[in-house]
């Protein structure tokens, strides 16, 4: 009898040991999924920028008038999860309208053409290398941050060590919160604490949103099924700098902005950098 609740109970107490290791090696591919998708970044410039001697993809685009008249300012676009640069980088220029906007996107660690593989750690050092690429470009120019989901936390990252004149975030995840409010009861937090562990001190949206005082327009999806509601307000309420939020009544976390959200971010757009001239 003894032997057979050797055989019983021995798996079990190997099971929480084995859950944390798993969750710790999948920490990064979670968070930041590959994607090497082949896309069409419909004419968008492919750079690449050398980071610790790796290779870090980003994309650029143009607005029309900036492309005619060059830009008067510069926005840094950070991809949300399993997203890519050059598959957003075109409509997010776009959502600039006829603001003379040159738009910067940059792919993870093992996503696109950036090389590695999916690493949080990387990510921070990576944004801001190709932020102070894309400050040498710009000079006095004003810089801009736009980001979406769990692109918010490596923009706020950004927003917290570097210059910026404003940023725009959507749906933004604490993620350390996220992961072990959400996700960790079904697992006893055997797996959602070992991950929420290794989320990187540089991606904590709460403390960078506490050091951030630039321009900052929140948009919320308030029927998010991935991130809800009371975890863009921990963010949102921890933001130091002044903040304009267009709430989305009844909409999900992947929902493309309806009119009267599209209406308001133009207005706002003018608050946080001025008319289009």
């Amino acid at each position: 009898m003894r032997s057979k609740w050797k055989q019983l109970i021995w798996p079990l107490l190997l099971l929480p040991p084995l859950l944390i290791g798993v969750s710790l090696s999948c920490a990064d591919q979670w968070v930041l999924p590959g994607n090497h998708d082949v896309i069409d970044a419909g004419g968008a410039e492919r750079h690449v920028l050398q980071v610790d001697g790796r290779a870090v993809e980003y994309w650029v685009a143009r607005t029309p008038t900036a492309s005619s008249k060059g830009p008067k300012a510069f926005v840094f676009f950070l991809v949300g999860k399993g997203g890519r640069a050059d598959q957003w980088i075109n409509p997010v220029a776009w959502s600039w309208g006829n603001r003379p906007i040159e738009v910067w996107g940059m792919n993870y660690p093992g996503s696109g053409g950036s090389e590695g593989p999916p690493s949080l750690a990387r990510v921070g050092p990576d944004a801001l290398a190709t932020f102070d690429a894309m400050k040498r470009v710009a000079g006095d120019r004003p810089i801009y941050l736009h980001a979406g989901s769990i692109g918010t936390t490596v923009a706020l990252c950004v927003a917290a060590r570097r210059p910026v004149a404003g940023v725009i975030l959507q749906n933004p995840p604490p993620l350390k919160q996220l992961i072990l409010g959400k996700y960790g009861w079904w697992n006893l937090w055997l797996v959602a604490g070992p991950v929420a562990s290794h989320i990187p001190v540089e991606l904590d949206s709460i403390h960078n949103a506490k050091l951030s005082t630039a321009r900052a327009i929140f948009i919320v999806s308030d029927s998010d099924e991935v991130i809800p509601p009371r975890y863009h307000a921990m963010v949102v309420d921890a933001y130091a700098g002044p903040k304009r939020i267009i709430h989305m009544p009844g909409a999900a976390h992947n929902a493309p902005l309806p009119r009267e959200a599209a209406d308001q971010l133009k207005k706002e757009l003018d608050w946080l950098c001025g008319p289009p001239r």
